[in-house]
């Protein structure tokens, strides 16, 4: 007879743990108890020394689906007199350590229950169990109890109090359990906030959308709008009236089978659609079969999702299979998450509202992912994987909270090994998304318990993440180059810290001269890097103007190709950049007036398109270089082998050669499509050209890929194969978006190197005085 107390850390509260524990103690004869701590989960059994051990083995073999152990601390103790296993109240430290769990898709044996007549709660919308339903998004605290949620509005009634209260039961401690006695409600509401009666909200919402309306409904982590994706004067009006004019939106089906008529879907897609995180995928798509053609205006990817809430389910049961849910906002707002801030900004959106009372606490717009063949790439990591946290090997012990950049921003704590980074915050270029920036800091710090002793942040002075964290006097702030960042993140994400070789692909980064970089070849570890190549500058004509103007890159492109006498060219190549500004544009590059040199490969991009009378001007970010990949064909093509020969050594890649090379296609009316194809390849195998050299230079087989550029699959797939056909070891992102959206990572990893290094010589100088 023994007894043992393990302190257990990881996914293992509000995931039916405890109940797993306690039958798993019951039947093995296993006396002791179990009690959630906002350190973890502290378990007490005793008895026979083998039952034990066999109990400590299935209590890591035999987890329920959810739940993950990431730590066990186990000690022996006093034998005490005792009869049964129990589980305890909670109680708090002074610490927290667990981790809180994220949001996660009505299970199956929920719907089953949803759609039954004879089960007490058919067709409520709020049906959970303790193996599915919202945890992050209703968190205000930890431990993860009833009364650290926004469930402890609404008391239990009889029925449901007995199936929390049960072991045996599926609800058992399932925090957010309810039924329509006791739990949240909904309510039709007008433009105008006055209540709309109905009997079968359902039916009303489903016939109101059939004729063209839009909706306004909250969901788990905030609000979407609703339209029928088949009504395309309502996805008309719904862009006119979200200032959202070409970007694509999210669509829902109600199963696999109805995104398979519109788009393919590989055995990953799939696997990745019916996770329980229910991301947006995005997909090929096969034809639209009735679908507004204005939900994707010229992309031929969809994105899709399938329900992951109860209430989606049931408004998807009837005659409409698919529906537009995009963002609750206005373009570049915050998603809206409270009821009255919901009628308040979108009344001039939507005509009607579907309203709940139980609050959102967290803000989470949903996640959004794309597989190149069977590797994730995520676009933005939101709701279902925050607040998951990305361990890596930290060396300083030391929490430090990192700002993120200008655009896609998330913020990041780490505690220990553990990297928490937040949902998707947005650009802060808005008042509004800049004051979630500023939330989002104190909310983390609060319910994972950090106190940030550092900061770090990006090097860009005009970036309001980077003014923050220079206003926080009272800490040591680090500043990190953006690119550097960007190879600090896909290294920590793959447990890299020994020098590596990175080619960093991206819009816009400040760079250590002060210019735009975006195109660069770069040596370095977690504590420095040094600039091996990057792609030859070029002028950003007007400078942000350039980024929503893309012809003035295609100007600018057509000056370094030619010189001055680019307005000579035939005028089929230049006559829809607007010829009247050419000598102004001229005069601006010569005078270096207002245009700034980039080495940006988002950019070239951009001109590129531009170039190719793809599209001239911009909408959203990154519109012109997807239209441009869209174009491009998905299978093999050819480069244009001279340009590729052309690239010589280290430092500046030429793209003289290859503008020429698109100026020639196009004066032989070669098809647009296939110019973009070679333009694809071409680039990559200039890229890899150079990379194969500084391996070689620096004995480094390597490399990593990041920057958001590599969200194109096209070139990241021939940079990647060029790459391992040459010998490269190569690490891509799978875990946190290699865009934006994962910088936040990358610094808190140079950081905590800087912040162990400087300690390390400390640490020598005290030796050496002694």
């Amino acid at each position: 007879m023994e007894r043992q107390r393990l302190l257990i850390n990881g996914i293992v509260q509000g995931v039916g743990f405890r109940p797993f524990t306690f039958r798993l103690a019951g039947e093995l004869q296993l006396t002791g108890f179990i009690r959630n701590r906002s350190d973890g989960v502290v378990i007490e059994i005793q008895g026979d020394e083998g039952r034990i051990e066999e109990f400590r083995s299935r209590l890591k073999a035999d987890l329920p689906p959810l739940a993950r152990i990431t730590e066990v601390d186990a000690r022996r103790i006093p034998v005490q007199p005792e009869a049964d296993f129990r589980i305890a109240s909670s109680t708090d430290r002074d610490r927290s350590t667990t981790l809180i769990p994220p949001d996660v898709a009505v299970c199956a044996e929920c719907l089953r229950e949803l759609f039954d007549e004879d089960d007490r709660r058919y067709r409520y919308p709020f049906i959970n169990c303790t193996n599915c339903g919202p945890r992050f998004t209703i968190m205000k605290g930890i431990p993860y109890d009833r009364p650290n949620t926004s469930m402890h509005s609404f008391p239990l009634c009889t029925d449901c109090r007995e199936e929390f209260e049960n072991p045996q039961d599926r609800r058992f401690h399932a925090q957010p359990n309810a039924c329509p006695s006791c739990g949240p409600k909904v309510r039709l509401v007008g433009r105008d906030g006055h209540q709309i009666h109905s009997s079968d909200w359902v039916s009303y919402i489903c016939r109101k959308l059939t004729e063209g309306w839009i909706f306004a409904i909250k969901g788990i982590g905030g609000f979407h709008l609703v339209v029928d994706p088949t009504n395309d004067d309502a996805v008309g009006r719904l862009r006119q009236r979200k200032g959202r004019e070409e970007k694509p939106f999210a669509l829902m089906a109600r199963d696999l089978e109805t995104i398979r008529r519109y788009c393919h879907v590989s055995s990953a897609e799939e696997e990745a659609l019916k996770s329980w995180q229910r991301p947006i995928v995005l997909l090929e798509a096969r034809e639209f079969r009735g679908l507004s053609r204005q939900i994707a205006p010229g992309n031929r990817y969809l994105g899709f999702m399938l329900p992951y809430s109860p209430l989606h389910s049931l408004l998807l049961a009837g005659d409409l299979e698919t529906l537009v849910m995009t963002s609750g906002n206005l373009s570049d707002e915050p998603i809206a998450v409270d009821n009255d801030e919901a009628v308040d900004r979108l009344s001039s959106l939507a005509d009607c509202f579907l309203l709940h009372d139980r609050d959102i606490l967290q803000r989470c717009d949903d996640s959004v992912l794309f597989l190149n063949g069977d590797e994730p790439g995520l676009i933005r990591r939101s709701r279902g994987y925050v607040p998951m946290p990305v361990e890596v090997d930290l060396q300083a012990d030391l929490p430090i909270l990192a700002c993120g950049g200008q655009l896609k921003n998330t913020i990041a704590l780490c505690r220990k090994r553990e990297i928490f980074l937040s949902q998707h915050i947005g650009d802060l270029d808005h008042p509004s998304a800049y004051r979630f920036f500023r939330q989002c800091i104190g909310l983390f710090s609060r319910i994972l318990e950090i106190e940030p002793r550092a900061v770090a942040y990006d090097l860009h002075p005009g970036y309001l993440s980077t003014q923050w964290a220079l206003e926080q006097e009272s800490l040591p702030r680090l500043g990190v180059q953006h690119h550097h960042a960007h190879l600090a993140s896909v290294m920590a994400e793959n447990g890299v810290t020994e020098r590596c070789l990175g080619i960093i692909l991206d819009g816009t980064g400040y760079g250590t001269d002060q210019t735009i970089w975006g195109g660069e070849l770069l040596a370095g570890d977690l504590l420095d890097f040094e600039r091996l190549g990057w792609i030859r500058p070029f002028p950003l004509l007007g400078g942000e103007k350039a980024v929503r103007q893309p012809w003035r890159i295609a100007v600018a492109l057509l000056h370094a190709a030619y010189g001055e006498n680019f307005s000579d060219l035939d005028p089929r190549l230049v006559n829809h950049l607007n010829p009247s500004m050419f000598s102004n544009l001229t005069r601006m590059i010569d005078r270096r007036i207002h245009s700034p040199m980039t080495s940006s490969c988002g950019r070239l991009f951009d001109g590129v398109a531009a170039l190719l009378d793809i599209r001239r001007e911009v909408t959203f970010e990154a519109q012109a270089a997807v239209e441009l990949e869209m174009k491009a064909a998905s299978r093999a093509g050819d480069s244009y082998r001279e340009v590729v020969e052309s690239v010589r050594g280290l430092g500046p890649l030429d793209i003289v050669p290859l503008i020429r090379a698109i100026v020639e296609d196009r004066l032989h009316s070669v098809p647009v499509e296939l110019i973009s194809t070679r333009f694809h390849y071409t680039l990559a195998e200039m890229l890899v050209k150079q990379a194969v050299p500084a391996g070689e230079k620096a004995g480094i087989h390597r490399i990593g890929l990041s920057g958001g550029v590599f969200q194109n699959r096209l070139l990241a797939r021939c940079i990647r194969q060029g790459l391992e056909a040459n010998g490269f070891e190569v690490l891509i992102h799978r875990r946190v978006p290699c865009n934006d959206g994962g910088l936040a990572l990358g610094q808190i990893a140079v950081a905590d190197a800087r912040l162990a290094a400087r300690s390390s010589l400390s640490a020598s100088a005290e030796v050496h005085k002694i």
